[in-house]
């Protein structure tokens, strides 16, 4: 990590909405690299080198967000743009967040039933899978070198991952435990569960953010149950509306309607992300709904793996692909069949997740300072880089051995991870360029392996 010389540095200028508003519709176009690489490229651009948040008001934010349902990466950035510019800011940072990937999802869902051939995302994706394996360990190690600050929570990234890896605790169980923990640590050592006590200060690393640790909290994130009320409602009436229209044009059992409330359900269940939920999505999808078939579920992960945006958006491809399966506007009219398909998707999946950020934030910045419920959020964090860790071992093995152990070792698979590991470790490079360069050597270089 580098550090900011010794000279002075200055607070940033006041972020307008524009500005702001082209920073998140550019993340939406490169947020490569799953959530780790996500919220990883987020740190370095917006705690690093932008300087619009602290690290410490970064983390906070992160561990709110690893407790909830949904994507987390999404959920973050929703969270840093209520904070800087109101409810607006994080509509904004959300919706573009996602907005980019589902435009980009849709293409490649209809090239991929209209024409079914994707050998040229096969060889991108070849190139792409070892580099994101190493933007995992390599995001593994940015936030375990900050987050993990002493040895009870390192025990506890340990316990985490051997928990996850070798006994395949589920991921709410491990996040439930690490919470508690974390609770009964601000009661007996709250001097090991106070984020930043042991490390260098963030201002003294990368200079004075925007959004500091001593920032006053702006209005519109003070705690007001008037206002928790009304966002809640706005909310849910929103999800009676859509759901209501679906009913009254298409029926309850219409494939539309039945696709709200499935993804719906997906949404407040996506403990873990996406990894986690791919097997309920999976149940529904091909077994119980028939909206497509078991290769076309693994396709559409795939397709979603070489996209920018939160993995879970591979609901998307299951809306675009049932909705032209099942024809909803006649054989004519398939790909506004499709584009029907994931936009409901992707409307029920994600406006869960603007809620819990818009309706729980003012009490997560409200209670910023207590230990009490710091704690348990800073065990979170600890727990999860072991997750992350276990995360990208899966990639590894997926990866290095398609085959399993028993049949051959991808060595060229390993080489481009290696020399991503090494661009982003040693020479700083960013992710985006190495996401490109391993895509252009895996296309390239498919023939010969």
């Amino acid at each position: 990590m580098s550090t900011i010389p010794n000279r002075v540095i200055g607070r940033p200028e006041p972020v307008s909405f524009r500005e702001a508003l082209l920073y998140w519709l550019k993340l939406g176009f490169i947020s490569f690299g799953g959530p780790a690489g996500q919220i990883s490229m987020m740190h370095q651009e917006l705690v690093e080198k932008r300087r619009w948040i602290s690290e410490h008001r970064f983390l906070h934010a992160l561990n709110y967000t690893m407790v909830l349902p949904g994507p987390e990466a999404q959920q973050l950035a929703t969270y840093i743009g209520w904070l800087m510019h109101g409810i607006w800011g994080g509509i904004v940072a959300g919706v573009l967040f996602v907005l980019p990937s589902l435009f980009i999802l849709m293409a490649l869902a209809w090239i991929y039933l209209a024409y079914g051939d994707v050998a040229a995302v096969e060889g991108i994706l070849y190139g792409i899978k070892p580099a994101v394996t190493a933007i995992v360990v390599f995001a593994a190690y940015r936030i375990g070198s900050r987050a993990l600050q002493n040895n009870v929570l390192r025990s506890m990234a340990i316990l985490a991952f051997v928990a996850i890896f070798a006994f395949h605790v589920p991921f709410p169980y491990i996040v439930l435990a690490a919470g508690i923990f974390g609770y009964l640590g601000s009661r007996f050592a709250p001097s090991k569960f106070k984020l930043g006590e042991h490390h260098t200060d963030s201002a003294k690393t990368f200079g004075p953010a925007l959004i500091d640790d001593d920032t006053p909290a702006p209005s519109h994130t003070r705690f007001k149950w008037s206002r928790v009320i009304v966002i809640f409602a706005i909310g849910f009436l929103l999800w009676c509306a859509a759901m209501l229209l679906l009913y009254m044009t298409h029926g309850w059992e219409g494939t539309l309607t039945r696709m709200g409330w499935f993804f719906t359900k997906a949404a407040l269940v996506t403990f873990g992300g996406a990894y986690a939920v791919l097997p309920y999505v999976y149940q529904g999808g091909v077994e119980e709904y028939a909206w497509l078939s078991a290769p076309q579920m693994i396709d559409g992960l795939a397709l979603g793996e070489t996209t920018p945006g939160p993995l879970i958006m591979v609901v998307a491809f299951v809306g675009f692909v049932g909705g032209w399966t099942k024809e909803l506007f006649g054989p004519e009219m398939l790909p506004l069949s499709g584009a029907a398909g994931a936009g409901v998707a992707t409307l029920f999946t994600f406006l869960p997740s603007f809620l819990l950020i818009l309706v729980g934030g003012p009490a997560v910045e409200a209670t910023r300072h207590e230990i009490t419920f710091t704690a348990p959020l800073t065990g979170i964090t600890a727990a999860v880089v072991g997750v992350i860790i276990n995360l990208a071992a899966f990639f590894a093995y997926h990866v290095l051995w398609p085959q399993g152990f028993g049949g051959a070792f991808e060595w060229f698979s390993a080489l481009i991870g290696i020399a991503a590991f090494v661009a982003l470790f040693r020479y700083q490079v960013g992710i985006v360029t190495v996401i490109v360069a391993s895509a252009v050597v895996g296309l390239g270089s498919l023939p010969l392996v």
